[in-house]
């Protein structure tokens, strides 16, 4: 066993050791360790990176960006915005500076799935959900966080509305209809409780672009993360993209996978969900480290980012919780992974407890966060001051390209590589299988690197030590989901 192992600090602690003293729906605890990721960010954010002319960037404040998916209804028992700006201090300290609220809109009640229906069923493009509180709760919260230096993006739903908002009886040719003349719902899509959108209707189009424009005058939304972008014409993101950037620089978010024709000039970054399935296999056993370079993408569209993650509110939903995907040993690890990989990490409401249940989409559902006597906040806390004190873990080009590194016979399960921007280097090594792996690391550490956190079972340690102190040769024995990162 590796010296460090000594100074492991325990993830996975007591429920009342890590929660006394905290709300229930979040907290960090102050530790030996631990690394303050709000004066990390603060401090760098001071230095201006220097931007290349000839290449494409995102707004600068998303080059170490940390999204938190905030559901509104499930995060605190009451369900509203004025409860839940309770608890961003908690996030901050938890690395979160990016805020994407589920949708915040009235919700259709005509078809309407499920006690209180889906968020995507929207009623009214220009109003807040009244059981989440008042257009002046979400303006205040969204002034604290900026306040608070987080940014602020809503979800927006373009191809479809619910059947009782006010466009279905105003303007019915701004729907898809049958040869009957009947509105119809998204054709193959399973989703009865809402009205199918049409864009060949120019006036659809336009008013559609002036409610998104709504929110960014009204309210100084920094950006969108639009559902089921691929719905919509390529066209019409285009012009709502150039009409947008004309109030403001904003960030936007496909939710689609590989459709690099959206990220040329309408998007910024869309999801990876083939890291998500290659992810939840490896963990399982079944796949391997081999496979999860496959889908680390590095041909996307120039400056554009991949959105990586363990966990998302349809994933939670209907395809299991991160718990039932990731275990003790394998979560610790993952977390690391996409917190180091090129792109951006997403955390979903309920990950930093590593929350086991699948919460109701359509119905009251609060998040016990006593429920796991588990918590990542300290780890994330602490992935989150890394990638923010490193450039060479930046986003897209603010960051360093992936160089994998072979560490011999073990290449399919140890997955190794080296991020470097501007002279920051940084190495990491993941063993991503339940068993011990033998790795070659003598083209990888030179004994003078530092190590900036080292996972081993269920145990984290985020305490900068000196890689000489493992006592690491040039081979050495990796213990299930083992890992490090690494600093040159």
């Amino acid at each position: 066993m590796n010296k460090a192992t000594v100074k492991m600090l325990a993830v996975l602690l007591s429920g009342t050791m890590l929660l006394g003293g905290c709300s229930k729906s979040g907290g960090t605890q102050e530790a030996a360790g631990t690394t303050d990721p709000e004066g990390a960010a603060a401090a760098e954010s001071a230095a201006a990176v220097e931007q290349d002319p000839d290449k494409r960037y995102q707004p600068e404040w998303t080059k170490d960006a940390v999204i938190y998916e905030v559901n509104v209804r499930q995060f605190t028992p009451e369900g509203t915005f004025n409860a839940f700006a309770e608890h961003l201090q908690e996030l901050k300290d938890m690395g979160v500076n990016v805020l994407w609220f589920m949708p915040i809109y009235p919700i259709s009640v005509k078809n309407r799935a499920g006690d209180l229906g889906s968020p995507y069923s929207v009623a009214d493009y220009r109003r807040v959900n009244p059981e989440f509180g008042t257009d002046e709760d979400f303006a205040a919260l969204v002034k604290q966080a900026h306040d608070m230096g987080f940014h602020v993006m809503l979800d927006w739903v373009a191809n479809h509305t619910g059947w009782d908002n006010p466009w279905i009886t105003e303007h019915p040719d701004w729907y898809t209809q049958d040869a009957n003349g009947n509105i119809i719902s998204p054709d193959g899509m399973g989703w009865p409780d809402v009205a199918d959108l049409n864009y060949n209707n120019e006036e659809m189009r336009q008013a559609m672009i002036d409610s998104m424009k709504y929110w960014v005058e009204t309210y100084d939304i920094d950006g969108f993360r639009c559902d089921y972008a691929n719905g919509s014409p390529v066209s019409f993101w285009e012009d709502c993209r150039a009409q947008l950037e004309e109030i403001k620089p904003m960030y936007m978010l496909a939710e689609c996978d590989n459709i690099k024709e959206l990220l040329e000039n309408a998007f910024d970054m869309e999801y990876n969900w083939h890291l998500w399935d290659t992810l939840t296999y490896t963990a399982s056993g079944a796949g391997k480290a081999s496979s999860i370079k496959n889908y680390i993408y590095t041909d996307f569209p120039d400056g554009t980012y991949t959105l990586n993650f363990l966990d998302n509110h349809d994933k939670n939903a209907y395809e299991g919780t991160i718990r039932s995907h990731f275990n003790e040993q394998t979560l610790p690890l993952m977390f690391a992974l996409i917190y180091t990989i090129p792109g951006v990490p997403l955390i979903y409401t309920g990950d930093e407890i590593g929350l086991d249940h699948a919460l109701e989409f359509m119905s009251k559902d609060p998040v016990d966060w006593d429920s796991t006597g588990i918590s990542y906040r300290e780890e994330l806390a602490a992935l989150s001051a890394i990638r923010s004190g490193n450039p060479a873990l930046y986003a897209g080009n603010y960051g360093g390209p992936i160089e994998y590194i072979s560490v011999g016979s073990s290449d399919r399960y140890v997955l190794t590589f080296a991020r470097e921007k501007d002279g920051n280097r940084i190495k990491a090594v993941f063993n991503c299988s339940g068993k011990e792996r033998e790795a070659d690391l003598s083209s990888l550490f030179t004994g003078n690197e530092t190590v900036l956190m080292h996972g081993i079972e269920d145990k984290v340690n985020w305490e900068e030590y000196p890689i000489a102190d493992d006592g690491l040769g040039s081979t050495m024995t990796l213990a299930p989901w083992e890992f490090y990162i690494v600093k040159e």
